[in-house]
């Protein structure tokens, strides 16, 4: 294909090839684009636009501040935020089968599945066949599991008062309040 000015010009196709090569290995087109220039940059932040109105926004970057938070306080005992959950929900409720801690945490079954018997190799969980259901296992905590998961608890309680004082205390209550809504759906 040529251009007006007898160069050849290269195919979308060609072109998504060539994206991420430096530039000196790709043709650059000469033709001038309607791109509107950036917005100049406030310190180190970047402008937010409609998004700092919307709720879910904050929402999810207050979860992305929590579980960088929860999972730093949970990195040195080798637990991710699933697995705790999973410990908590097990001591909550012994004998609970796997598809029940599926639907109430959300996990698509098989990914549980992958991480009960993550949890069951570090002896923290007992997965056994149900006596009144052969298809279930059910789970408890071994001695292990409910050792560890008190030692986590006081490490989710530090992280906790730190969020109350990051949004305060009346804040905080309020928040716990208003997101129950959302606690069983």
């Amino acid at each position: 294909m040529k251009s007006k000015s007898g160069r050849g010009t290269t195919s979308p196709a060609k072109d998504a090839r060539l994206i991420g090569q430096p530039a000196k290995s790709r043709k650059v087109s000469t033709r001038k684009r309607n791109v509107r220039a950036p917005a100049p940059l406030r310190g180190d932040q970047i402008a937010l636009g409609d998004l700092s109105k919307n709720l879910g926004y904050r929402i999810r970057r207050a979860q992305l501040w929590v579980f960088k938070d929860v999972s730093r306080q949970l990195a040195p005992f080798d637990i991710s935020i699933a697995q705790y959950s999973v410990l908590s929900i097990i001591n909550t409720n012994p004998g609970i089968n796997q598809l029940a801690i599926a639907s109430v945490l959300s996990i698509e079954r098989a990914g549980l599945g992958r991480l009960v018997e993550r949890l069951e190799r570090q002896g923290l969980v007992a997965r056994t066949a149900s006596s009144t259901n052969r298809r279930y296992y059910v789970l408890h905590l071994t001695t292990a599991g409910a050792a560890l998961l008190d030692r986590l608890r006081s490490l989710i309680a530090q992280h906790e008062k730190a969020l109350t004082e990051k949004l305060g205390s009346r804040a905080y209550k309020q928040l716990l309040r208003t997101l129950s809504v959302f606690l069983h759906e």
